[in-house]
């Protein structure tokens, strides 16, 4: 079990890391993009988040130092991924849905794991 979460909290980390950048630092051609279907502020908001997130996925297992923050990084995307899921149901971007609930499923495992089933010790 603790393989898989680690897999998963890699996995994670990586995703959220390279989104969350995109949201921050976008290409001009891709800023104009998302500022037309995105507040500019939430996108700011929403690519802090995924960093962070990605950060806490990984970095408080590895040094030990408050590991308790890996459960509450993967329980902090939870609404972001409700959200994304939602948004993307709602315009009819079914593929991204799909992608968003796989998101959400394996964030799941992660905070139940880690929090539940297999905590990481400090």
């Amino acid at each position: 079990m603790n393989v898989l979460l680690w897999a998963l909290q890699i996995l994670l980390a990586a995703a959220f890391l390279a989104h969350g950048l995109m949201f921050l630092f976008p290409s001009p051609e891709l800023a104009v993009l998302m500022d037309a279907s995105l507040w500019r502020p939430f996108r700011y908001f929403l690519g802090v988040a995924e960093v962070a997130a990605g950060i806490g996925l990984i970095v408080p297992g590895v040094t030990r130092i408050a590991p308790w923050l890996v459960p509450l990084a993967a329980a902090g995307l939870v609404p972001i991924m409700i959200g994304a899921t939602v948004t993307h149901v709602a315009r009819g971007e079914y593929q991204s849905s799909v992608t968003t609930t796989v998101l959400l499923a394996m964030i799941l495992v992660v905070a139940w794991g880690r929090w539940r089933v297999r905590p990481i010790r400090g």
